[in-house]
């Protein structure tokens, strides 16, 4: 399948034979959902380079006219947590802003390239979730630190970032060149790990802390203003923590099947089951077909009546995540969406606010 896979790269995309070994090495698997945003992006890095070359210095992107730090993230998640902690300081750019753009399946354009050249600062998830953020950065050719969420998250392989009891130390790079892109300490995706962490409050308190003191090395005049302001994030997060927490109380274990492993981590933080079989989320994270095994042990389970609560991911989805939906709702199983990126007009506090509140409706039910 590679080797085909391999010509139709080359003969459509002209890549070099090296550039299709790094490929099949990061993203075998993934081919599905994942494979045109490097070699599209590739095609266009060229031309955006030739045209943008000598427009732009680090200097003007980390300290435009208005005096705020140009800061670039993969999608407005993290765009909504950087301006919570940058306030006026801060001028954000994501790259991805709809709810309908699925980040797995992302075509980045010679645009985001050049937005990605004149960033005073980087946040990604990592983890091969936004592998566009990686192409763009290495073709762009920004000396901006880079921010990797994932890196603050307890589960991920050397994770530096994230330490109980002590402010979190952002493993942030020097800028591209000092960025690995490939290897195993790398960004690609990881098996077994779920790169959805924005959904784990812990790992975004530590992100948060980390956006704060490198903002503070870009602009030390206002170390004092980041830290009051991601101080301030942080007890409003404790307090969707403690949301979860009376959650947990209430219906503690209760069962859930999730169609994507996109809520896992807010489902686990309230005490709560997640009943799906690896199998099916995963196939579906993956944009292949559920093992047709999978999906009979997925009805049963639903038929059973154990499942209290069914989350799907509007954005991606399939004929057997529409069965899996059906069938919950002949049985009278509330089933409750949960999105990739932020719903128009609103914030990263108050969309995950309302994802709880879903979820505590949805039980109560």
């Amino acid at each position: 399948m590679w080797h085909k896979m391999g010509w139709f790269l080359k003969r459509r995309y002209g890549l070099a034979p090296e550039f299709e070994n790094d490929y099949q090495q990061r993203y075998r698997g993934r081919m599905t959902r994942r494979l045109l945003a490097p070699a599209v992006l590739g095609a266009a890095s060229v031309l955006a380079l030739a045209g943008c070359a000598g427009t732009s210095t680090q200097t003007d992107a980390a300290a435009p006219a208005d005096g705020a730090v140009t800061v670039v993230a993969s999608t407005d998640v993290y765009g909504s947590i950087a301006e919570a902690v940058g306030g006026d300081f801060v001028d954000v750019q994501s790259i991805i802003t709809s709810p309908s753009q699925d980040p797995h399946e992302y075509e980045a354009s010679a645009q985001d390239q050049l937005t990605l050249k004149n960033a005073g600062l980087v946040i990604e998830n990592g983890a091969g979730y936004d592998a566009f953020m990686e192409s763009l950065i290495e073709a762009s050719g920004t000396t901006a630190p880079v921010i990797t969420a994932v890196e603050y998250n307890h589960d991920y392989p050397g994770a530096e970032g994230h330490d109980d009891g002590a402010s979190a130390e952002p493993t942030a790079s020097a800028g591209a060149d000092d960025h690995d892109h490939a290897g195993e300490d790398g960004h690609a995706h990881v098996e077994g790990f779920n790169e959805h962490v924005w959904y784990d409050p812990h790992t975004v308190e530590d992100l948060a802390a980390a956006i704060a003191q490198k903002l503070g090395e870009l602009v030390p005049d206002h170390v004092a203003d980041f830290n009051a302001n991601a101080e301030a994030f942080t007890q409003q997060i404790e307090g969707l923590e403690d949301s979860l927490g009376q959650i947990g109380t209430k219906d503690a274990a209760a069962k859930v099947f999730v169609t994507e492993p996109v809520p896992v981590y807010l489902i686990e933080a309230a005490g709560l089951d997640n009943a799906t079989p690896n199998e099916f989320s995963e196939a579906v994270e993956e944009g292949q077909d559920v093992p047709p095994a999978t999906l009979l042990e997925s009805l049963q389970l639903i038929e059973s009546g154990d499942v209290r609560v069914m989350i799907v991911n509007p954005q991606t989805g399939g004929a057997e995540t529409t069965q899996v939906e059906d069938a919950a709702k002949s049985k009278g199983i509330p089933v409750i969406e949960f999105t990739e990126t932020l719903p128009e007009g609103q914030t990263y506090l108050s969309w995950m606010q309302s994802n709880i509140t879903a979820l505590s409706d949805a039980l109560a039910a």
